[in-house]
């Protein structure tokens, strides 16, 4: 009996040790997964929001071109109305050295991909929500056209 009060109380202090140990641990992981997953272009980016299923996204992304994204903007308490950055539903981004059509393609092959739209600067929007596709660029919104590569030297 006194062995059996023992075990329970033991186990008792065993799981409140472990809870907080796995409270640390998860906020380790979730930074590690960060780490693993994408960049931030500045302290200033807005990520931590990010849902699991933004974050395999970019996960995929990373996967498929052999590097990680940049982000350069995520969560936007001022974006337009609709817009699935205020829901931070939505990242931009940019992977240096590799080409915004093999972004794109990666992009694309990511399961949870909704909106996936390019910017005449380079950067690539990619989103959870539904599945759409555009190019922005200057003044207007035009459908996604991929362009040809220009011979390299």
């Amino acid at each position: 009996m006194l062995l059996a009060c023992l075990v329970a109380v033991t186990s008792l202090f065993a799981t409140e040790t472990t809870a907080g140990r796995n409270d640390k641990h998860a906020a380790r992981t979730d930074k590690d997964v960060v780490a693993k997953t994408y960049s931030i272009q500045t302290p200033r980016v807005r990520h931590r929001c990010f849902p699991g299923k933004l974050r395999g996204v970019l996960s995929h992304i990373a996967r498929a071109v052999g590097r990680r994204p940049l982000v350069t903007s995520g969560h936007r308490s001022n974006g337009r109305r609709g817009s699935y950055h205020r829901k931070c539903l939505a990242a931009d981004i940019r992977v240096p050295g590799v080409s915004v059509n093999r972004i794109l393609a990666a992009a694309r092959s990511a399961p949870a991909i909704g909106g996936l739209g390019t910017y005449c600067n380079g950067i690539v929007h990619v989103d959870v929500g539904p599945k759409r596709r555009w190019h922005h660029c200057g003044g207007g919104l035009a459908r996604l056209t991929t362009r040809a590569r220009p011979a390299s030297r």
